[in-house]
């Protein structure tokens, strides 16, 4: 809680150092007896004469309380504390002139001066009351600054994004913690505003809806474009705030990607689990009856070797040999994939795959582009299972674009201590609904696939310690985000 400033005047007046800045030595005089004659009180007074002596003597910050002259030589009080008000302490400052003027009474105030006294009517009890006022004023003034300060402190070491904006969301103060988490730089963010972060017409809509309909939103999940990583899940709160003439939002955005990354891998575990022990159980119920039938088709053979029948024999036992082999890959894809460890040059596998899928990017006329480091970035891991991983994310990528309108883009570069492979086409997107099954076993989009692609990709990635991300948007493509610990 805030504490008051005192206003007990033995308090704020004991060993109270004053400056008087004037000309005249006996006006000085004057002034200074007054100061004097308040009951009760001791004072430390000292003069100055001159305007260089006096931003000599403010400077140096040793006084409590300045009384100023409003005439100094070829120079006034007014420019004098102009001068030192942006670089001396808090220390009040008083106008003193020898007739009333009310306009230089306004700039005085406008100038940094708590107050203004006319010297033909200074008393000691006007004196007494400007002093209390003065210090009183410096007590809540320094209360303030000290709570602004906290606060600015909060503010600027705050991991989140915390910023101001005014009615268009525009950001008009931002902390350092947006530029850590939307990647752009200060000034960049100070020319844009959060609705040119939302992915979609239809959030911005939603967005605009709400604040139109009540003074705050609280904890809206909203996923933001960044600068350079792509999507970002964050929580985003906004309070409206009123001044007079003036509108404008707080707001804080927190980060929280790497929750929903830890969310979505623990959903995928839960449902693999669930797949795996079903294929097992399938596997093992199949697998009888098809014995049998293998069984029996042995003894059936040489009898229809030489009649009509031994062409449904055949198709009996090509069809018996294409279930057991279906079984065996639905078993295979269920098992942590069995990697040899060796140094892998991750170049040398992108360039693999690519070479492997180069038909099917010719046939189509897809265009290719790799920004590779010429740099090796080398990982432990086995080649030719990360081949198959890539292969798969690549032919799935070439089948979800337009026929000589596809554009492949595939990024290989280090960073914070990892290594970030990003493969990216401009296909036809994925639904949210298929986002949230993409590496379930046995689920496929397409009219002739198995399901597996993706969830061997998986597999083989995770025997890696690879990290997965998939970001996408419906008719305007995907981007397969794998992160390799080096």
């Amino acid at each position: 809680m805030q504490e008051k400033p005192s206003t007990n005047m033995d308090e704020l007046v004991k060993d109270l150092r004053i400056l008087i800045v004037d000309d005249d030595e006996d006006d000085f005089f004057i002034t200074s007896e007054y100061i004097r004659k308040i009951p009760g009180y001791n004072f430390s007074i000292d003069a100055c004469y001159t305007y260089r002596d006096a931003l000599e003597m403010i400077g140096k910050d040793k006084y409590d309380l300045y009384f100023i002259d409003y005439i100094l030589g070829g120079k006034t009080g007014l420019d004098l504390i102009k001068e030192v008000a942006e670089v001396t302490s808090e220390a009040p400052f008083i106008l003193l002139t020898g007739k009333g003027n009310k306009a230089v009474d306004i700039e005085a105030l406008q100038a940094g001066a708590v107050d203004y006294l006319v010297k033909a009517e200074i008393n000691t009890e006007k004196l007494e009351r400007c002093i209390r006022y003065s210090i009183e004023r410096l007590g809540s003034m320094k209360a303030i600054r000290a709570n602004e300060r906290k606060f600015r402190n909060i503010f600027e070491r705050s991991v989140d994004a915390v910023f101001i904006a005014d009615e268009k969301l525009t950001f008009s103060d931002i902390n350092a913690g947006a530029t850590r988490l939307l990647g752009y730089s200060i000034d960049e963010l100070l020319s844009m505003n959060l609705f040119q972060m939302l992915p979609s017409e239809e959030e911005r809509e939603e967005l605009t809806k709400m604040l139109g309909e009540q003074r705050s939103v609280d904890d809206r999940e909203l996923v933001l474009n960044t600068k350079n990583d792509g999507l970002k899940y964050c929580i985003v709160s906004l309070s409206r705030e009123e001044e007079p003439g003036k509108i404008y939002y707080q707001g804080i955005i927190h980060d929280i990607t790497n929750l929903k990354k830890a969310e979505r891998a623990t959903l995928r575990m839960e449902k693999r689990g669930v797949a795996d022990r079903l294929v097992h159980v399938l596997a093992h119920e199949v697998r009888n009856p098809l014995n049998n039938i293998n069984l029996s088709l042995e003894q059936l053979s040489p009898e229809l070797a030489e009649t009509d029948a031994a062409i449904y024999a055949d198709i009996i036992s090509r069809n018996s040999k294409r279930i057991e082999t279906l079984i065996n890959e639905l078993l295979s894809s269920s098992r942590p994939a069995q990697i040899q460890k060796a140094p892998t040059i991750l170049q040398d596998v992108i360039n693999e795959s690519i070479r492997t899928a180069n038909d099917r990017l010719t046939l189509k006329h897809i265009s290719l582009t790799q920004q590779l480091p010429e740099e090796p970035l080398q990982i432990i891991g086995d080649a030719e299972k990360l081949k198959i991983a890539l292969l798969n994310i690549i032919i799935n990528a070439i089948e979800a674009m337009e026929e000589g309108k596809g554009e492949l883009f595939i990024e290989l570069k280090e960073e914070e201590g990892k290594i970030r492979l990003t493969i990216s086409d401009n296909g036809c997107g994925i639904s949210d609904e298929n986002m949230a099954r993409l590496f379930e076993p046995y689920f496929t989009a397409k009219r002739n696939g198995m399901g597996i692609g993706l969830a061997s990709t998986l597999n083989i990635l995770q025997s890696h310690k690879a990290e997965i991300e998939v970001q996408s948007k419906l008719n305007e493509g995907t981007s397969f985000i794998i992160y390799f610990r080096k």
